[in-house]
């Protein structure tokens, strides 16, 4: 049988394809980047298997686990074939690198099929990652600030594009951070957030800067590691702006248009505004916005709710920056002069426009 450390894994990652042969909610709550999942047991299995293990011992759970693999090995090893080619191998894996990978490195030996299997599973990879983390950090970085949809994001993805190094917190933790922000995502969990952010900080290297997003401590579901936070508040600090016909139109075109005709739109959208009601009711402007969204005035809707409860919190927020102070202002009307003014203070340090 052959096998790999998380060492040799992580300097040859070209030569392996990583397969978890976890439950599909193992796999879920927290995998190695890029693995594909092709599970012994189905979430309803393993439970089964853990309550045997704890009810009737470790031999028991052992042969009711035999008994419902066995059936499905044909069907296992062809999915496993499906992904063996001459450039890339499987790489088996489960969660510390035991009974689960080693019998089905066994059963792929007995096939033929080239597979290597992961000394030390998932959880290794978890330790290594979470560890590595904040070493992969560089000293310096580049924070960009703004009210609700005035294009942060949209600037982020213009300079990836560009190969410049950014961290897209929001889309390693599937939430855009507001009450609205899961809306149109995949929230995930804190390992996975992890295991993004790990990448992505691997993939910049070896830059000196990155660029990012001033996103709260929290986000979703995910937490940013203490480091980050610290650099956040070291970085050079750029306040984005744009106009407020523009800021509702990117909020309309982001969060309702795409969704509206979903059957899940209204009751989840309700959902949430239940929850703004409450926290607005009394305010002499609250009924005003609850009545442009009965009538589904979308534009009336979300410049009211910027106006009076969202740019207020903002607002409120950014006064922890007062001490660093936000050096820089750019203009996001158009995107690509924004990311471009970006580029510029990178490069030569000068300030276009100081608030």
């Amino acid at each position: 049988m052959k096998e790999c450390s998380l060492k040799d894994y992580l300097e040859n990652k070209q030569k392996y394809i990583p397969i978890d042969i976890r439950s599909p909610i193992e796999f879920e709550e927290g995998h190695i980047f890029g693995a594909v999942n092709i599970p012994l047991f189905t979430n309803e299995e393993r439970a089964q298997v853990g309550t045997t293990y704890k009810q009737k011992g470790k031999e028991n759970a052992q042969w009711l686990g035999m008994k419902l693999v066995a059936p499905k090995i044909p069907t296992l090893l062809e999915e496993i074939k499906k992904h063996t080619n001459i450039e890339k191998l499987p790489l088996v894996y489960c969660f510390r690198g035991g009974l689960r990978s080693k019998s089905m490195a066994q059963f792929c030996n007995m096939a033929a099929l080239p597979v290597t299997r992961l000394i030390g599973g998932y959880k290794e990879y978890r330790n290594y990652i979470v560890d590595k983390t904040e070493e992969l950090l560089p000293t310096n970085a580049f924070v960009l600030h703004g009210l609700t949809g005035s294009g942060k994001t949209e600037i982020l993805q213009n300079l990836t594009q560009r190969g410049l190094p950014v961290l897209d917190l929001e889309s390693y933790a599937g939430h855009k951070g507001s009450l609205f922000g899961h809306i149109g995502q995949t929230v995930h969990t804190q390992k996975m957030f992890d295991a993004y952010l790990y990448q992505a900080l691997e993939n910049i290297q070896p830059h000196s800067y990155i660029i990012m997003e001033a996103e709260s401590k929290r986000i979703g579901k995910s937490v940013q590691p203490d480091r980050l936070m610290e650099l956040k508040q070291t970085a050079t600090h750029i306040m984005i702006t744009c106009s407020n016909e523009n800021r509702v139109k990117r909020i309309v075109e982001e969060y309702i248009l795409p969704y509206e005709q979903e059957e899940w739109f209204v009751e989840t959208f309700e959902e949430i505004l239940t929850i703004l009601w409450k926290r607005m009711r009394g305010a002499p402007y609250w009924k005003e916005i609850k009545d442009s969204w009965d009538q589904r005035m979308y534009n009336q809707f979300v410049a009211l709710l910027l106006e009076h409860y969202y740019d207020p919190k903002y607002i409120y927020k950014q006064k922890e920056y007062n001490q660093e102070g936000v050096l820089y202002s750019v203009d996001s009307d158009d995107i690509e002069s924004a990311a471009n003014d970006i580029l510029n203070i990178i490069e030569n340090n000068t300030i276009k426009t100081p608030i």
